[in-house]
C-alpha cells in the first residue's frame, strides 16, 4: 500500500477578469510507503495546490487522494488524518506565540507521545531561534521551525512544501540528514522542491509536474537513464534528417535525441559524413535528472 495515492486530481481557480487557472489538471501519482518522494516542477506547475488538496487545506474539484489507505471524504476524516499526518505549508502557517520554543511546545501538546523537542531543534540547528520572536525570525529559521512543527507529532506521513527554501547550505544539509533519519524510522515524506540536487540527494521516488499534470515519475536512475546526443552545424534541417534516418522515425526537426544506449553514435557520425556534413559538431553525454527536468518543463517556463 503506498503512503499516498493520487488519482485524476483537479483544481481550477476561477478569476473574473482573466482566464481560469487550472492548477491541477488531472494529477495522478503514488508515493511509496517508508520513502521520500520529491515533487519537482517550476512555479505554477501545481505542486503546492496538489499537496494542499491532499492534506485538506483545499478542496479538489474532482479526483481522489488516498492517504495511508484512507480517502479524505470530508471533515469527519480530519481528526484521523491529523493524528497520522504532518503538514508544512510553503509560507506562514506558524501558530501565534511569543517565540520559537513556545510554538513547538504548543504544537507538541496536540500529540502524545510527541517527538523529542531537543532532538528536533538540534537536528535543524534551531537553537538560535528558540527564544526569538516569531516576527524577527529569518526566512530560513521560519522554514526550519515549520519543518519541526510538521514532524513533532511523529507522523506516519509528512507533507513538506519547499522545506529548504531560503535556507543556507549548511542548514539545508542538516535538514536533509533529519529527513533521512525520519525515513529510516519508517516515516513517509512527500516534499516539493525546486532544487534538483535536493531530489538527487534525498528522493527514493521523483515526480515531475508541468502545467498542472505529472509528466514523469520514477527513481532518479530510471528518469536519468540513457544518453543524449546533440548535433550542431550550419544546416540544422539536414542534421535533423540524418537523425531521423538513424532513429528510424521523425524527431520533429530536433537536432538532439535521447537514446537508451551508445551504439547509434557511430551510425550518426557515418551518416553525417555520407550526407556531406562532416563538419557537424557531435556532443554525446549521459542524461541527468536536471537535463530531463529542463526538457520536460521547457515549454511551461517559456510561457
Amino acid at each position: 500500500m503506498p503512503a499516498l495515492d493520487v488519482t485524476d486530481l483537479t483544481k481550477t481557480y476561477r478569476r473574473r477578469r482573466a482566464d481560469n487557472v487550472h492548477a491541477a489538471a488531472g494529477v495522478s501519482f503514488t508515493a511509496p510507503e517508508g520513502a521520500i518522494t520529491a515533487v519537482l516542477g517550476p512555479n505554477g506547475a501545481g505542486k503546492t495546490t496538489t499537496l494542499e488538496c491532499c492534506t485538506g487545506l483545499r478542496t479538489a474539484d474532482s479526483g481522489r487522494a488516498v492517504i495511508l489507505g484512507r480517502e479524505r471524504k470530508g471533515p469527519a476524516d480530519d481528526q484521523w488524518l491529523r493524528e497520522r499526518v504532518g503538514v508544512m505549508v510553503q509560507s506562514g502557517g506558524l501558530p501565534m506565540a511569543p517565540n520559537g520554543r513556545e510554538v513547538l511546545r504548543h504544537v507538541a501538546r496536540f500529540y502524545s507521545p510527541h517527538a523529542d523537542l531537543d532532538r528536533l531543534t538540534g537536528a535543524l540547528a534551531l537553537d538560535d531561534a528558540l527564544d526569538t520572536q516569531i516576527r524577527r525570525l529569518s526566512g530560513g529559521q521560519r522554514q526550519r521551525l515549520a519543518v519541526a512543527c510538521a514532524l513533532v507529532g511523529k507522523p506516519r506521513l509528512a507533507f513538506l512544501d519547499e522545506p529548504t527554501s531560503g535556507v543556507d547550505p549548511h542548514a539545508r544539509r542538516t535538514c536533509w540528514e533529519l529527513l533521512r533519519e525520519e525515513r529510516a524510522a519508517g516515516t513517509s515524506v512527500v516534499l516539493t522542491t525546486h532544487h534538483i540536487d535536493e531530489a538527487e540527494e534525498l528522493a527514493d521516488h521523483v515526480v515531475i509536474m508541468a502545467n498542472g499534470r505529472v509528466v514523469a515519475a520514477g527513481t532518479v536512475a530510471e528518469l536519468a537513464s540513457g544518453y543524449r546526443l546533440r548535433v550542431s552545424g550550419a544546416d540544422p534541417t539536414r542534421i535533423a534528417e540524418v537523425l531521423d534516418r538513424v532513429a528510424g522515425s521523425s524527431t520533429d526537426g530536433a537536432t538532439f535525441v535521447d537514446w537508451s544506449d551508445a551504439r547509434r553514435l557511430s551510425a550518426v557520425t557515418a551518416e553525417l559524413v555520407a550526407a556531406g556534413i562532416p563538419e557537424a559538431r557531435v556532443e554525446f553525454s549521459q542524461r541527468t535528472l536536471e537535463s530531463v527536468y529542463l526538457e520536460l518543463t521547457r515549454e511551461e517556463v517559456a510561457s
